[in-house]
Parts: C-alpha cells; sequence; structure tokens
C-alpha cells in the first residue's frame, strides 16, 4: 500500500518545482480568501475507487464531479455527490427541469473551468468568470458535512477544506451559487 503525507496548505519550496500554473493559482485563491486546508499529493487518480486511501487520510470523502450538458449543449452544469451514489440522469433532470443531460465533452470542460478530464473539481469555478456553470451540489455532500474533499484542479493533489468556507466564502467570491439536489 501506498503511504501518504498529510500537509497543511501549499507546497512550499522545491516541493512547488514542476507543479501546474492551475494548481498553485488554486493554492493562491484560497490563501488569498484565507481559506485553511489541508493537501495530499498523489500518483495521478482518475476514479472515486482510488481516492480510497487518500479520502481516508484527509477525514473526508472525496467527492465524484460530473461536467454535464443538456442536449443543445447550451447549459452546463458541475455535479458534487457522494462517491459511494449512483449517477442517475432522469432524477437529475426531473430536478433541474433539464432533459436528455449527458456528459460535456472535454472541449467545454476546458473552456470553461481550464480543467481536464480526470481533475473536475469545485475548485475549478475559479476560472468561469463568466458563471456560465451551474453549480449542482447533492444534499449529502453540503448537509451534516464538515468538510469537503476534492482536487485542487489536478488529479495529483486532493484537498480537505471546511464545508462552510466552501460555500460562505469561495462560492461567493466566485459568483456561483449552488442548486441543491437530492440523488
Amino acid at each position: 500500500m501506498t503511504e501518504f503525507t498529510l500537509f497543511s496548505g501549499r507546497p512550499q519550496g522545491a516541493d512547488a518545482l514542476g507543479r501546474l500554473k492551475k494548481e498553485l493559482d488554486t493554492y493562491d485563491l484560497l490563501d488569498q480568501l484565507q481559506i485553511p486546508y489541508f493537501r495530499v499529493d498523489h500518483p495521478a487518480v482518475d476514479t472515486i475507487a482510488e481516492c480510497s486511501a487518500i479520502g481516508d487520510l484527509l477525514g473526508v470523502s472525496i467527492c465524484k464531479n460530473l461536467f454535464l450538458t443538456n442536449a443543445q449543449k447550451s447549459k452546463f452544469y458541475l455535479l458534487a455527490m457522494p462517491g459511494d451514489k449512483k449517477f442517475r440522469t432522469a432524477i437529475l433532470s426531473k430536478q433541474i427541469s433539464s432533459s436528455r443531460l449527458s456528459f460535456a465533452g472535454p472541449e467545454y470542460l476546458q473552456e470553461f473551468l481550464d480543467l481536464t478530464p480526470g481533475s473536475v473539481s469545485i475548485l475549478g469555478l475559479k476560472n468561469d468568470t463568466g458563471c456560465r456553470v451551474q453549480l449542482l451540489l447533492d444534499r449529502d455532500v453540503v448537509l451534516g458535512q464538515e468538510f469537503f474533499g476534492c482536487h485542487p484542479c489536478i488529479n495529483t493533489s486532493s484537498l480537505k477544506l471546511a464545508t462552510a468556507d466552501l460555500l460562505n466564502t469561495f462560492l461567493p467570491y466566485t459568483g456561483h451559487s449552488p442548486i441543491i439536489v437530492d440523488l
């Protein structure tokens, strides 16, 4: 089993070298907003199953993040939900009055959030300055959860931050108001 180290805050010194600008920009913004966080660096992970040991060390469940669009590709959604829940398109479509939801292509993910598949994160909303993406939060992600787990816009690190800081500081800064859904 791989051993991981828990860090408080951003990478420092030589540890910051070679990291992508989008990751460092994420730490800059969290620091600017005075949002404390814990960090674990790890090999690239592409699935929720791979995030299990990382979430255990952080003491949080890493959310499943899905980037979705309607059939006309005129509305885009970022859904954050518990990793152990099954995604049922029909249930979500009914709640947000949008038929025929599907996964949005990587070109939209790059254009709107400056993210790549496998690195989808709520923190990517910092790049959506036009608020073209509607955030959807599953009720189980926000209600009663003291902490929130996500990637810093790259899937080689994972963060733990207070859910209250996400909802009351980060999202208002980005201009995104979440819709709470019940999956």
